[in-house]
């Protein structure tokens, strides 16, 4: 039998795409991620993964729909592309998990200064930009969801559960081993901290309930929270179902197709996302967009006012039941006497052609954005709690804003 005495880089195609993700990961500025692994005089220990590997791996991870850090850590030893982004270099799911949970807030500030980059160098301008929401099933399911009394009594025999594991130090049948012991014990603690967290969702859900009622809005059930997923919540999905989720937030410029913005929420509802969306932009880049749009379940006329006196942003999103308005014979483009100047403003605007000319453009980019984004796996989160789920969501923002930069790039030099 021939052996194949071919290098990894040999092996690996010229046209890769690992070969593009370690090409882009290698011009990042990764000093915080640099500085933490930095060894230190008098501190004994293993040398530190270079974090653009672990970085690498996700983000080629990200583009093949790979989602679970298992999965990842199998792919490190039996694929071709993953094994030449780790160069030798071993690696375990635990480390890929934690690279990936641990890093929101890098991952974030890395959205910000590629898209700025990008601004910089003329491929992006921030004039116009569409926003949208994506429902993603949460990693728990609808039976997880319990009252007041029953997570009381979770949390009861949870206690129990982990103040026995602490004393326990073998078996009938054999001691257990001291990693199975430990394992034990911390999945044990881990789901008590659940618990505790599900009972302080559920508080502030109440909160929120009794908010609702004091500014004349309807009774509702008791609350419940999920003893696995505590911050997830029940949400109506793309097929009409309701099921435990996250509201994941893009803002997609419209000219170039990079997104810009990324928020993840558990509140269902689109309505009021705009306002806070356009402040995310002001200080990621240091400036809003001239023109927002949305379509009309963002529509929220305190967004549009504020957005409007406050950041001189147009908002174009259709005016609702603008059709059943018509059809009793009023002009649904009149302002109505109460209405603030912005909102007069908006009114009039969606009255007309250029504004309805302009409002095409959301689905041809915050739509497809988001179908890109569906079509490389961000259709369930394997990871649970909203900080996670937020790097899961920038993942892939990166990862969209990198083909798409090729894209870019590739158009640049053929005029």
């Amino acid at each position: 039998m021939k052996i194949d005495e071919r290098s990894l880089d040999q092996l690996l195609p010229p046209d890769d795409l690992a070969r593009t993700v370690w090409s882009y990961v290698c011009g990042l500025d990764l000093s915080p991620l640099l500085d933490s692994i930095k060894a230190v005089k008098g501190h004994p220990g293993q040398p530190a993964i270079d974090p653009r590997i672990l970085l690498s791996l996700w983000l080629k991870a990200t583009l093949d729909g790979i989602g679970s850090a298992r999965e990842l850590d199998r792919l490190t030893q039996r694929h071709i592309a993953y094994e030449w982004l780790c160069g030798g270099v071993s690696v375990n799911y635990h480390t890929l998990s934690d690279f990936r949970s641990n890093n929101a807030a890098f991952l974030d500030q890395l959205l910000t200064a590629s898209v700025a980059t990008l601004m910089q160098q003329g491929l992006v301008e921030l004039n116009e930009v569409a926003q949208d929401g994506l429902r993603v099933r949460a990693h728990a399911g609808t039976k997880t969801f319990r009252r007041e009394a029953s997570l009381q009594e979770c949390l009861a025999k949870a206690k129990e559960q982990v103040e026995a594991l602490r004393t326990q130090t073998d078996e009938d049948d054999g001691a257990v081993s001291r990693r199975q012991q430990a394992a034990r014990e911390r999945a044990a603690q881990e789901r008590h901290e659940r618990i505790e967290e599900a009972l302080r969702q559920r508080q502030q859900l109440v909160e929120r309930h009794e908010q609702v009622a004091k500014e004349g809005g309807s009774k509702r059930k008791e609350p419940r929270a999920s003893t696995t997923d505590p911050e997830a919540r029940n949400m109506k999905m793309p097929d009409g179902g309701f099921r435990p989720g996250y509201n994941v937030q893009f803002a997609t410029t419209t000219e170039s197709g990079i997104i810009v913005g990324v928020d993840v929420g558990n509140v269902g509802s689109d309505g009021g996302q705009m306002l806070p969306m356009v402040e995310q932009l002001r200080k990621r880049y240091g400036q809003t967009p001239e023109r927002l749009l949305a379509d009309g379940d963002f529509a929220k006329l305190d967004d549009i006012e504020s957005l409007h006196s406050e950041h001189e942003v147009e908002v174009y999103s259709p005016i609702k039941f603008a059709e059943r308005i018509e059809a009793k014979g009023e002009d649904p483009y009149e302002p109505k006497r109460q209405d603030p100047p912005g909102v007069a403003a908006w009114r009039t605007r969606m009255g007309t052609e250029d504004a309805k000319t302009i409002y095409k453009r959301r689905a041809q980019t915050a739509e497809w954005a988001n179908a890109r984004v569906r079509n490389r796996g961000l259709r369930q989160f394997l990871v649970r709690g909203l900080n996670k789920v937020r790097a899961v969501a920038l993942l892939h923002a990166l990862v969209h804003n990198l083909m798409q930069m090729q894209h870019l790039r590739r158009r640049l030099q053929a005029c």
